[in-house]
């Protein structure tokens, strides 16, 4: 479990660079954001990547390495919307956005260490166009859930959803690296 745990640190060290990046070049305008509208946005992303490993060609260069990190990055976004509980104009200065960022993965390593232990890295065994599909499912389960006005019966919430496509996406950039 060591080397995934390192393994997963270099990724989102990757994925954390390319957010505080884009957050200097464009500020927090993902504040503005809804629930919906960054599950759409992680939709249209995953959705893109299974239709490359389908066709097995693409037109943009963009590889799928990079959208499995912007699903991350998106994914963190929703965790951070849901944290803040107020979708808005509003500019966060780089400290706090780094800070929020360190304590949504936070939470996610936490969950993925419990996970890989409970089910023993069984992860390492699936195929990349498996993660593409669960995170699908996930973001097919939180548009229920939105539209449910959140409320949930026998189901976990939102945030769950979101650390597991945050993981999911992980475990495949590792997998493509192999």
């Amino acid at each position: 479990m060591e080397e995934t745990n390192q393994k997963f640190d270099k990724i989102i060290d990757s994925c954390k660079t390319i957010f505080l990046n884009k957050t200097k070049d464009y500020g927090t305008s993902w504040r503005v954001l809804r629930t919906i509208s960054v599950v759409d946005q992680i939709y249209i992303k995953a959705y893109r990547i299974k239709t490359i490993q389908e066709k097995k060609t693409q037109k943009i260069s963009d590889n799928i390495q990079d959208e499995f990190k912007g699903i991350i990055n998106y994914a963190v976004i929703g965790l951070i919307q849901l944290q803040l509980n107020n979708p808005t104009i509003e500019e966060l200065n780089i400290d706090l956005v780094n800070d929020l960022y360190d304590e949504q993965i936070k939470n996610v390593f936490t969950l993925m260490q419990n996970k890989n232990h409970d089910y023993g890295e069984a992860w390492k065994d699936m195929d990349q166009k498996s993660f593409t599909d669960l995170i699908i499912v996930k973001l097919l389960r939180a548009k229920q859930i939105i539209a449910n006005d959140g409320k949930t019966i026998a189901s976990e919430g939102i945030p769950a959803n979101f650390f597991d496509i945050i993981n999911y996406s992980i475990f495949a950039l590792i997998l493509s690296k192999s």
